[in-house]
């Protein structure tokens, strides 16, 4: 890919985008603005260097329409906070008006543009929205991996029609992090896969076989590996139709000698609930009805020392239900034991960045990814759309 840094962006009007769908409470206030400070060095530079500065991104499923609730207009007084700078702000991000107040920007001014998704042509990747938005700039540059694994207009559409398209610092600090730990990493390399569902992360699964020493499962996903194994795992979240398949990835990990580890115990429940009674048990113990939420202690222990000695460690999915207080503690324990360790360590976003902040480690790791989604999408061995639309 080619860089921002390859480009003279002096008194040129540059489109960036970024990804600040960010939460917000009842009152629309933001809740995690993590995702707008990891792009304020991307913007200081740009303003240093006397570029016209156009930001734009989606903020959640407005599905085409306009929906105040989904305005970007507090991201941008909150950026302007931020970064102690006036930030403009459009309500819209095509038309007339938009194009006569680009025209009208000066070296070093900023503009936000509205919500993307209040147009149902970007998320059809609808070609002349893509040249409309292009038309605005004289350079692109995708700042926004969380996105990056979308076909939509702003994404792969832009690239097509704009004079120079590049990635911005959070792209290219995104495929390096994932290319350090997957696909040149320091051995041994242990990923840690977690999460609801086996179905969610088959594919990714399957391709990090080609990759890891070890592979370690937690979370609800690890009731289909254990009922594959012969285990009666009772009234716990299991996906029947990926049985056969789980049985045949653990085949195929063993075939290729490396260490895949299940849980041994578990802490259960007998019913989802954050009062409900629990139990430790070992895996074949579980009570009628009762269903697992969580690796037992001792599990937690023997994957905490298989990630001792690990040189590089991939993170996606916590081992329980997190966000329940009785639940956390497996989670908790393989997220000391990475911030422990001396290896280079990556977290998937998502559900998995959340856990890391709840079990504060957030700054004890390596790198955190800011996006889920396009963070499995390379797990699954395949390339983002957004990064081939820069190649």
């Amino acid at each position: 890919m080619k860089s921002v840094r390859d480009i003279d962006v002096t008194s040129k009007t540059v489109f960036v985008r970024v990804d600040y769908n960010v939460p917000v409470d009842e009152k629309l206030n933001i809740t995690d603005d993590n995702r707008i400070v990891e792009t304020l060095d991307l913007i200081r530079y740009l303003v240093k260097r006397q570029a016209k500065i156009i930001l734009a991104s989606h903020m959640g499923r407005p599905n085409g329409k306009r929906d105040p609730k989904l305005s970007l207009v507090k991201v941008a007084e909150r950026l302007s906070q931020l970064l102690d700078k006036p930030v403009l702000f459009a309500d819209d991000c095509i038309g007339e008006d938009i194009s006569k107040r680009v025209s009208q920007l000066e070296n070093s001014q900023i503009l936000m543009l509205e919500n993307l998704r209040f147009h149902p042509e970007e998320k059809e990747n609808n070609e002349a929205f893509a040249k409309k938005l292009a038309s605005l700039c004289d350079v692109y540059v995708n700042n926004a991996f969380a996105v990056s694994h979308r076909d939509q207009a702003s994404v792969t559409g832009i690239p097509k029609f704009a004079p120079e398209s590049v990635a911005g610092f959070l792209l290219e600090k995104e495929v390096q992090s994932y290319y350090d730990s997957v696909e040149n990493p320091k051995r041994p390399l242990v990923a840690v896969i977690g999460g609801a569902k086996v179905s969610g992360k088959l594919a990714a699964l399957e391709n990090m076989l080609k990759f890891v020493d070890k592979l370690i499962i937690g979370g609800a996903m690890a009731n289909t590996f254990l009922k594959s194994q012969g285990v009666d795992t009772k009234g716990s979240m299991i996906e029947e139709d990926l049985l056969q398949t789980a049985a045949d990835i653990v085949k195929k990990a063993k075939k290729k000698g490396e260490d895949f580890l299940l849980p041994r115990d578990l802490v259960c429940a007998d019913k989802f609930d954050k009062d409900a009674r629990i139990k430790e048990v070992l895996v074949d113990q579980i009570p009628d009805q009762w269903m697992a939420l969580d690796i037992g202690p001792k599990t937690a222990l023997r994957y905490a020392k298989a990630i001792k000695d690990a040189g590089t460690i991939v993170w996606n999915g916590p081992m329980g239900v997190f966000e329940m207080e009785k639940f956390i503690s497996g989670t908790q324990t393989i997220a000391d034991a990475i911030a422990a360790s001396s290896a280079f360590s990556i977290v998937g976003g998502g559900d998995t960045g959340l856990a890391a902040k709840k079990c504060n480690v957030a700054d004890k790791v390596s790198y955190i990814s800011t996006g889920g989604g396009a963070f499995l999408h390379l797990m699954e061995g395949k390339k983002l759309p957004g990064v081939v639309a820069l190649e």
